[in-house]
């Protein structure tokens, strides 16, 4: 077997697993996901590994395609059991999140979609980082590192590396990391 083969696997083990606390969180009321951000994240997801598939990602791109399926499916969890509080920056940054698609379909390029769609995930980011900054309880941090670190390994199963394959993992590992941190140190300031 292929290494990289083997790291995709991995990859999308890691993943996998990473949601289930999530799942688990949100059917027993502790995570409220933010249903702006992850509809946002799954259309993200979708387009990234439709770019990467076509710039021969190979088996690097299979835990985005995993993130796509899974953050569709959160996305209609959050619409009956996640954040009711939408805010005008929510708003702001979901509409930007999906002009950032639209403009992808105008240009049709495998590397500017995944630089539009990196900016418009960052957008969609927004709303979640608002809400898990006043609420930090409400959000699974294990799910966030578990997607770092799937992302870290399935830049080593790229079986093509170039921007088009790299940079949307390379954000994903910097975002859930810093979120993680986020999380930790506002859950620690909650109880100071």
């Amino acid at each position: 077997m292929d290494y990289k083969i083997a790291l995709g696997v991995i990859a999308s083990i890691i993943g996998f697993i990473g949601y289930i606390p999530y799942f688990r969180d949100i059917f027993n009321g502790k995570t409220k996901p933010h249903i702006f951000s992850w509809f946002a994240w799954g259309i993200s997801a979708g387009i990234v590994f439709f770019a990467q598939i076509a710039k021969g990602a190979g088996p690097g791109a299979w835990v985005t395609g995993l993130t796509a399926i899974a953050c569709v499916s959160i996305a209609v969890l959050a619409f009956f059991r996640g954040e009711k509080n939408i805010t005008r920056i929510d708003w702001i940054s979901f509409v930007s999140a999906l002009l950032g698609v639209v403009f992808w379909q105008l240009t049709n390029d495998p590397l500017t979609a995944v630089l539009l769609v990196t900016i418009a995930d960052i957008l969609a980011f927004i709303p979640t980082i608002r809400k898990a900054y006043e609420k930090p309880r409400e959000e699974t941090a294990s799910t966030y590192f578990l997607n770092a670190l799937k992302y870290a390994i399935s830049l080593i199963a790229l079986q093509s590396l170039n921007f088009t394959t790299f940079l949307y993992p390379a954000y994903l590992i910097v975002a859930n990391g810093l979120f993680v941190v986020m999380l930790l140190v506002r859950r620690k300031i909650a109880t100071a």
